[in-house]
């Protein structure tokens, strides 16, 4: 699922180098966090939001081919 997201990022910015992945959590739950570059915000939540949710989406049906529940959170860079 990690890789999913990663490669899903990584094709929608302008800086594939600076997106940065991470997995957390264990058993049937996963938490998984997107960090991209500050001029790449936009192009990975989308007008309302929309590009976000359908990452998360396909991030919901990968998760539960696998048996397990993901959620994705797109974190502000520093």
């Amino acid at each position: 699922m990690k890789e999913l997201i990663e490669y899903i990022a990584k094709s929608l910015v302008d800086h594939p180098d600076e997106v940065q992945v991470t997995q957390s959590g264990g058993g049937s739950r996963v938490r998984i966090e997107l960090s991209v570059s500050k001029d790449d915000m936009g192009r990975v939540i989308g007008k309302g939001g929309k590009v976000a949710n359908s990452i998360r989406a396909l991030l919901r049906v990968a998760a539960e081919r696998e048996g397990k529940q993901a959620t994705l959170d797109v974190v502000e860079p520093e």
